[in-house]
């Protein structure tokens, strides 16, 4: 089927179901960043394959919804006969739906969509209609099937904390805020709370599934009990029972009365429905488990900059291979990813990538989310910017580290190394601040900016996000953004410091390490406790793309310090040559010229 035929298709199974119009989320049931092949519904229907996005559908037109990461891919993918495009921050379909679909009917699936999601839509004047069942699955007539992949335990030695422990939290928060039970429907959630992970995400270890934690610390896991061995029904003991997710409606049934808590945030709308249906009082609430699970325990902070410091060996290897292969004009961006990889491969511990590499040479670099494939794919040139965006999944931690190269062999433009160090400066200037507790990611973005902002420069997506202990390498609730929830920074969360600059057509820049919230140490006049950020990346800057003139001299301090904190803790776990190369790539800057 072409596009078109799929369209017409939906809009024909539209009819059919009595509706003006239809939301097609990029979600699945989970609602989470990341979705299998089954839950892909937003690239099948219209050929856009980021990771956040929403399709509005009417009869006689169409819209997709992304932000400013995906803009250029977008309009790449998207056929502009079919379909309009909108920023889902500056243009929000709650407008678009207002202009064209007041007083329609629009459907929706109540798996694929929050609550909360559903009543900013309100204001536009439509009715919206949950649907049983998703018209675009009845026409999606090669869909994959669900995947089975097995359920594990994740050992304590990477857990820091039993199963059982971080039940009996939750529940304890739970009778506290005099509730019967709460309803986990994000399966990072699961995989924590259980000390479980999975395969069913090629770049997330989760399982995919639903949860009932009940006050008592007792829980229900719905997934298919085929997903479970034994081994893993042993390990999530007496008070845990599995049940098929077939079973869900009649448990949700038998909470009549009861207060049961859901997050409206994070769990499709289908499950409020649901309770109310049957009787229960819903109160809404933040998912227990998701600022427990940011906040890592020790042994989850050791294991954090244990993977770092084996990440930076495989990084450091591919840094010191690129800088003698990039001149040689032989290498494309997808070998250049599979060269990081297969270094990666030989870490201890290591897992899977924690996202497919952003590969991105020249004008590539620009398309903020670049996926280079087999159409797109294309020499590293000389004398152009290479963006290399990656991460990987160790058993101990993850990882997620961006670095913008210089190709050489000639010397960078000015402007081009100008506007690097403006996106360094804001990365120090992050990195490096001293903050009172109570201060959420919202309040921190617009350090990270501050050195573009004085040019009129800007980039489109938010400074930072949280990272996941073995879990996912995008994790809430805490992110260094203006469009994020302010959540009150606490120790032992880890966020990404990637400010960045993109000129399209020509080049991206984007430089990124993971910052550790710690407690800060006392000052003498200090009258609040404060916190800062501990540094867990270990990768050398571009040399050659950073202007010092325009540093100030503590910035050049901090470069060097860390230069040399990398040097000190990564060349000796490195081979001759690359620990050869560190030496020179970690010199210190030097005063400007």
């Amino acid at each position: 089927m072409t596009a078109a035929d799929r369209l017409a298709a939906l809009r024909a199974a539209l009819r059919q179901a009595g509706v003006d119009g239809f939301l097609v989320p990029r979600a699945d049931e989970h609602l989470g960043e990341y979705v299998p092949p089954s839950g892909e519904r937003l690239s099948w229907l219209c050929g856009f394959t980021g990771s956040a996005g929403m399709a509005v559908v009417l009869d006689d037109n169409a819209a997709l919804f992304t932000d400013g990461r995906y803009t250029t891919q977008a309009q790449q993918q998207l056929d502009p006969t079919l379909w309009e495009l909108r920023h889902i921050i500056e243009q929000p379909a709650v407008d678009w739906l207002k202009q064209h679909a007041r007083g329609r009917r629009i459907g929706y699936d109540p798996w694929l969509h929050p609550d909360a999601a559903l009543k900013r839509l309100e204001p536009a004047g439509v009715t919206l209609v949950p649907l049983p069942t998703n018209p675009l699955d009845a026409v999606w007539a090669d869909r994959p099937a669900p995947p089975m992949a097995a359920a594990i335990p994740h050992p304590l030695q990477y857990a820091g904390t039993t199963a059982a422990e971080k039940r009996a939290a939750a529940a304890q928060a739970l009778r506290e805020a005099g509730e019967d039970a709460a309803i986990l429907a994000d399966s990072h959630s699961l995989a924590w709370l259980f000390n479980i992970r999975g395969g069913d995400l090629p770049h997330t270890p989760l399982v995919l599934g639903f949860g009932l934690l009940r006050a008592d610390a007792s829980a229900e896991l719905f997934l298919d009990p085929g997903k479970v061995p034994a081994e893993t029904r042993a390990h999530l003991g007496n008070q845990v029972t599995v049940r098929p997710r077939e079973a869900l409606a009649a448990a949700l049934q038998s909470l009549a009365g009861k207060t049961v808590r859901v997050d409206p945030e994070a769990t499709p709308a289908w499950f409020a429905e649901t309770l109310r249906a049957a009787g229960a009082h819903i109160a809404a609430g933040d998912d227990p488990v998701r600022l427990p699970r940011a906040c890592k325990n020790q042994v989850e902070q050791d294991g954090a900059r244990a993977a770092h410091r084996r990440d930076a060996v495989a990084l450091a290897r591919f840094l010191a291979w690129f800088a003698k292969a990039a001149p040689a004009a032989r290498e494309t961006e997808m070998s250049a990813a599979d060269r990081l990889l297969a270094f990666r491969r030989e870490v201890p511990l290591f897992q899977a990538e924690s996202f497919p590499a952003i590969s991105g040479a020249g004008e590539h670099g620009a398309i903020i989310h670049y996926r280079a494939t087999e159409e797109s794919d294309r020499l590293i040139r000389p004398d152009e910017c290479y963006l290399i965006d990656s991460g990987g999944q160790f058993l101990d931690g993850t990882t997620d580290v961006t670095r913008t190269l210089w190709t050489g062999p000639g010397p960078a433009p000015a402007g081009l190394r100008a506007r690097y160090t403006r996106v360094l400066q804001g990365h120090i200037a992050l990195a490096t601040l001293r903050f009172p507790q109570g201060v959420a990611g919202p309040h921190l973005d617009a350090f990270a900016r501050r050195a573009l902002w004085e040019v009129g420069l800007d980039y489109d997506h938010g400074t930072g996000h949280g990272v996941g202990s073995f879990l996912s390498v995008h994790e809430g609730p805490a992110a260094f953004s203006r469009a994020a929830k302010p959540v009150p920074l606490a120790p032992g969360m880890i966020l990404s410091d990637e400010p960045g600059y993109y000129l399209p057509g020509q080049y991206g820049i984007r430089i990124e390490n993971l910052l550790l919230v710690r407690e800060a140490a006392q000052r003498p006049d200090q009258v609040k406790p404060f916190l800062e950020f501990e540094t867990l990346t270990l990768a050398p800057y571009e040399r050659a793309l950073i202007d010092p003139a325009l540093l100030a001299p503590a910035e050049r301090g901090w470069i060097d310090a860390y230069q040399a904190r990398v040097l000190a803790e990564v060349a000796p776990a490195c081979d001759p040559a690359t620990a050869a190369w560190l030496r020179v790539a970690c010199a210190p800057l030097g005063d400007p010229a």
